[in-house]
Parts: structure tokens; C-alpha cells; sequence
């Protein structure tokens, strides 16, 4: 099998600016409860794209899953760890981009936007609902940072559990960031690859709505 062969065209839906809500948030949720009632395996995973600044001029990109844990009109809420790479990489270029990615739906949504830390108690807050064991973890994985072997990182892991028992604090390198959107995307896949695009694009306090090509 040569994997250049491999395609699918898209023909499940269209997307047109006249079907669509004037709130670019109110068009996420719904489009979001659609992939709720697909009953999709994952869909709140988006993947996050930062960029560090290199010395020379310029930035190295890079991308991971995470998992999208909060939004209203004021943004998109994850959780990670500060001091992982994608942290150190906000520290120092605080604007990145989301990613959902819904195959079986043939949709996509982009954000676009500039990130920042969401406030301590509503990081308390959501580390208190995390499961025991997902607690122990934010306080053992020195997460990026390069391990001896395995046998290291669950060593780690039962001092902490056997440290705090059952009642583990949320660590200070650990918490929420918001990405405050200034675009998203709305993509739907179409036949002979001419997809739908609608795009909302902040201009002085409002959204603007408009298509783009394929």
C-alpha cells in the first residue's frame, strides 16, 4: 500500500454562512454537542500548537494533544504542567493555536489566539475533581524533562503517593491556561477537496464572518 494513494472524499455536509450562529462561541458549542451525541471516542482532544522563539531569529513550532477542559466567551481552558516544554514555551511566546480534529464528522475547528494562566482557584478547583492517582501524577512526572528509565518515574511516583496519602494539594507548576481566541476556523470537509471554510476574525470588539478557500 502506498500511502499517497490513500484518500476519502468528504460528502456527509455543507457549511454556509447563512446556517451558521453570529457568535462564533455559540457555533463551537453546537457543533461541539454534535460531536457529544456522535458520540465520538475523544472529542474534546485538541491538539495545541506552540512556538518557541530560536536564537537566530525566527521560531521552532511544535504540537501536542491535550484535552479541552473549559470554554465560554472568555476562551479555551486546558491543564498542564508549567514547567513542561509546552509551558517554557508560552512563558516565552504567549500565543498558540488549537485544533479539533472530528474524522468521523469531517470537521475541523482552528483557534487561533494569545494564552493566559487561568486564576489559582480555578486551577484548585479543577484539581480537586481530577482522580487520586491523576494528582499523585502532576506531583511525580518532571513532565519533558529526560528519565533514567521507567523504573525512575514509578519510583517517583509511590514516594509522592506514600508524601501526601489521599490528600494531594495542587503543585505550584501545575494549573490552567485560557487561549483567547482572535480567530476560529469552522472547517467541513467537501467533494474534490472544495471544503466549506467560515472563519471568525475579531475586529475591534465584534467578530467578522468570512469563507475562505479551500
Amino acid at each position: 500500500m502506498n500511502i499517497a494513494d490513500l484518500r476519502k472524499d468528504y460528502a456527509l455536509k455543507g457549511l454556509d454562512e447563512k446556517e451558521v450562529l453570529p457568535d462564533p462561541f455559540a457555533q463551537f458549542s453546537l457543533w461541539m454537542n454534535e460531536a457529544l451525541s456522535a458520540k465520538l471516542p475523544e472529542p474534546t482532544a485538541m491538539t495545541l500548537a506552540t512556538a518557541a522563539p530560536l536564537a537566530g531569529g525566527g521560531a521552532q513550532p511544535t504540537a501536542r494533544i491535550v484535552l479541552l477542559k473549559g470554554v465560554d466567551a472568555r476562551g479555551f481552558v486546558f491543564f498542564t504542567n508549567y514547567s513542561s516544554r509546552k509551558g517554557r514555551e508560552l512563558a516565552a511566546n504567549p500565543f498558540a493555536g488549537l485544533l479539533f480534529h472530528w474524522v468521523e464528522l469531517e470537521r475541523e475547528i482552528h483557534v487561533d489566539g494569545r494564552i493566559e494562566k487561568v486564576d489559582a482557584k480555578e486551577s484548585d478547583a479543577y484539581f480537586a475533581t481530577r482522580p487520586l492517582l491523576s494528582r499523585i501524577g502532576a506531583h511525580a512526572s518532571p513532565q519533558s524533562q529526560v528519565l533514567r528509565d521507567r523504573a525512575d518515574l514509578e519510583a517517583r511516583f509511590e514516594q509522592k503517593g506514600r508524601q501526601f496519602g489521599e490528600n494531594v494539594p495542587r503543585p505550584e507548576h501545575w494549573g490552567g491556561y485560557r487561549l483567547i481566541p482572535a480567530e476560529i476556523e469552522f472547517w467541513q470537509g467537501r467533494r474534490s477537496r472544495l471544503h466549506d471554510r467560515l472563519r471568525y476574525r475579531l475586529d475591534g470588539g465584534a467578530w467578522i464572518l468570512e469563507r475562505l478557500a479551500p
